[in-house]
């Protein structure tokens, strides 16, 4: 069975590719260091530094290793060829919450680089799985844990 295509923008890859290189480098050294001096501490069995920099060790190896697999799997989204008749991966959405007329701009990413923090969400969030392949003037229907949220399409751009 192939591997699912992981969507990343430009920005995306570039921070991916940064990620790593931070984590394989200068934060193993780091983790390493600290196990070194966690051991000198003497007796393994009750020593707690030396628990924590080992967990924290296996949680940067597993991120790596997420990371190594999403690499190896990525379809790179040219943003300067992104047809915007429609919403797709790539594109800048702005959306007028209907019944608080309320407008917000999201741009539309894979899961790998979604932060709602920076209205960066995923084709794959119920906001942007509702608004994929939509166009401008479209009235989309998303269920939320407080009801349907009525949303039109204001907006859609590079």
């Amino acid at each position: 069975m192939p591997n699912k295509k992981t969507l990343l923008t430009y920005k995306g890859l570039k921070d991916l590719e940064k990620e790593f290189e931070y984590l394989k480098g200068k934060k193993r050294l780091e983790i390493a260091e600290k196990i070194k001096e966690a051991r000198s501490y003497g007796d393994l069995s009750e020593n707690s530094e030396y628990d924590e920099a080992k967990n924290e060790q296996a949680i940067v190896e597993a991120r790596i290793k997420k990371i190594e697999l999403i690499l190896r799997s990525v379809e790179l989204i040219d943003e300067k060829t992104v047809d915007t008749t429609t919403v797709h991966v790539g594109c800048k959405v702005k959306i007028l919450d209907i019944e608080y007329d309320d407008e917000e701009i999201y741009f539309i990413v894979g899961s790998t680089e979604a932060d709602p923090s920076k209205q960066r969400i995923s084709d794959e969030s119920p906001v942007g799985e509702a608004i994929m392949n939509k166009k401008i003037g479209d009235i989309i229907s998303v269920a939320a844990p407080s009801g349907e949220i009525k949303m039109k399409i204001l907006d859609i751009t590079k």
